[in-house]
Order: C-alpha cells, then structure tokens, then sequence
C-alpha cells in the first residue's frame, strides 16, 4: 500500500562510493553482465524516476529473494542508486533509481550521450527529499498492479506526457491497457487527498480543450485514495463537466485505493451512479472514445522525446536466468 507523504521523514540516502567507478573499463564489463531485464529496469526507472524494491520484484522478478540478490549487484556496478525512507512507524522498502553507469549504458544503446538523456546524479537522488515522492510511488504502484495483471500495454511517466501533451493537460500518466474484452487509452489523475477539489475539478478544462485542439477523445481516469474522498469529488467533478461546452469530449470514471484491484468492478463512470465496472469494460459505457494506437505507436499528441517509452512488462528471461 502507497505510504502517505506525512508520515515520510528524511531519507536515508546512499552515499558511499559504490564499489564500480563508471570507467571505460567498467562499462566493457557490463555488456556481458547485463541482462535483457536489466536493460529494461534501467529504462524504467529512468522513465518512471523511482520504484521500490517490492514494485520491482513483482514486475521483473519470480521471487523477492531473487529480486534483493540481483538489485544488490546493479547497485554494487553502480548501475543503481538506491535509498530508504525513514518512516514514523515500520520500516520502508528500499527505493532505487538510474546509477550513472545505468545512465551511460542507456544511453550508449541509443547513440547519445548522457547530457542528451538530462541524467544529473545528484537531482536524481533529489526525489529521496522531494515532497512529491509518495505521490511518485503511489502512481508508480498503479502501474504496477496493473502490468503485473498482464495486460498493460503502455504507460508514460508525469515527464514524458508533460513534454509530448503539452501544456493543456498536466496528466500524471498515459496508458493503454487491453484484454480480450475490450481495450483502453487512458490519462491519469492520481490523487493523495491533499490538493482542494476544486483545484482538482478546474483541471477538466484543460483537458476539454485537449480534445477540442486534437479531435481525439480519450478517457480521464481519478485515482482516490479512499472512497469517502473519491465521493465527495465526484459532485465537485460533475459540478464542473456538466458546465463545459462539450462534455461528451471528457469521458471520465473515477475509483479508489479500496478497490480489490484497479482491473476489477472499480471504475464508476461520472454520469451514472452505478455499477462500477472493470477496466476493460469502461470503452463499452463511452462507444465514442479514439480508438486506442496500436502497440509501439505513440498517441497522435506525441512530439516523439529521444527515448522511446519502456514497455510496462519485462522481456521474457531463460529459465536459467531468472
């Protein structure tokens, strides 16, 4: 479960050396020490900025014990970086981000340098302070139940839409999520409880006129971290859509924390009072929306960043391997 802001307290942040400089040297050793998933998790976590240690063994690993053994590695190559949140009461996972030879190896994959990918070591560490982590892992851990369900096709981070949106809509992801029964392109609203409803509700306008300025309809998805939030939102929300010019271009359903999974009958659609439906269900309730883009292609929004997002699932690993 997400841990609240509040409760974080100065994180205990790994400073010491780690045992790999990032040489030339180094980096020949690490082209036959890196796996296939070891490459993707250092495209995920500069794409996403920080998952914990839990998130990453349900994503990429069969085991935790598996996934502790092989972090510890990438950290000890300094493909890692890693710190833990000191907490008011229990203990917090640990949190790991790009280490500067998981920088270069990014980026020597795709030609660039690593100026191009914008990796500073120490802002990179900066998150381990920053007053938007719990928010960062909250969302984080919504991508990662959903992949860990089997069907998520794409995710993009708060950056990656922030630069290929634009600056009508601030969303705190994009997704593509699919199954046999229907299939969905949605923007992310993911909200801690903090931020007044009706800051919340006066970012539907943006969102309006995102869809007015792209002739695409896609769906806007709340994220509440308790039921009791999300239905005192949901008059606030539907107060401001019922407002707007054109409200069919804002199709909205909201849900919260206390759902079993967010795949599940979790999502109540703005104009109606109920059933919740799943996920998957939602594209019926809206025969409207933009189809979503096939698989590896960008939303028509896109300004195509250097890097391509990271597929929310790993690639397949040998058995030996895992």
């Amino acid at each position: 479960m997400p841990v609240r802001q509040a409760v974080l307290r100065n994180a205990r942040t790994d400073r010491r050396t780690p045992r790999a400089a990032n040489t030339t040297e180094h980096q020949a050793r690490l082209a036959s020490r890196l796996t296939a998933r070891d490459r993707w998790l250092v495209a995920m976590l500069h794409e996403h900025r920080v998952l914990t240690g839990d998130q990453i063994a349900a994503l990429a690993f069969p085991t935790a014990r598996a996934a502790r053994a092989r972090l510890r590695n990438l950290w000890c190559w300094s493909v890692l970086d890693r710190f833990q949140p000191v907490l008011a009461r229990g203990t917090a996972p640990m949190h790991y981000l790009l280490g500067p030879a998981g920088a270069t190896v990014l980026a020597t994959g795709h030609g660039l340098d690593t100026t191009d990918l914008g990796y500073r070591r120490n802002r990179t560490l900066g998150i381990a302070h920053s007053l938007r982590l719990a928010h960062t892992i909250g969302c984080n851990q919504l991508l990662t139940d959903l992949a860990t369900h089997g069907h998520l096709r794409a995710w993009w981070s708060e950056q990656r839409c922030a630069r290929s949106i634009g600056d009508l809509a601030r969303p705190d992801a994009y997704a593509h999520w699919a199954t046999p029964h229907g299939e969905l392109a949605f923007h992310l609203e993911y909200d801690t409880g903090t931020e007044a409803l009706g800051k919340l509700a006066a970012k539907l306008a943006g969102y309006h006129d995102l869809a007015r300025a792209t002739g695409q309809t896609t769906a806007l998805l709340f994220w509440f971290p308790s039921t009791h939030r999300e239905t005192h939102a949901r008059r606030t929300l539907h107060r401001t859509w019922t407002e707007m010019a054109e409200p069919g271009l804002l199709p909205i359903a909201t849900a919260s924390r206390e759902a079993p999974h967010p795949a599940a009958d979790a999502w109540l659609p703005l104009e109606t009072s109920g059933p919740r439906r799943p996920l998957d269900q939602l594209p019926h309730t809206w025969p409207h929306l933009t189809p979503a883009p096939p698989d590896g292609e960008s939303p028509p929004t896109s300004t195509n960043p250097a890097l391509p997002p990271p597929p929310p699932q790993p690639p397949t690993m040998h058995p030996r391997a895992r």
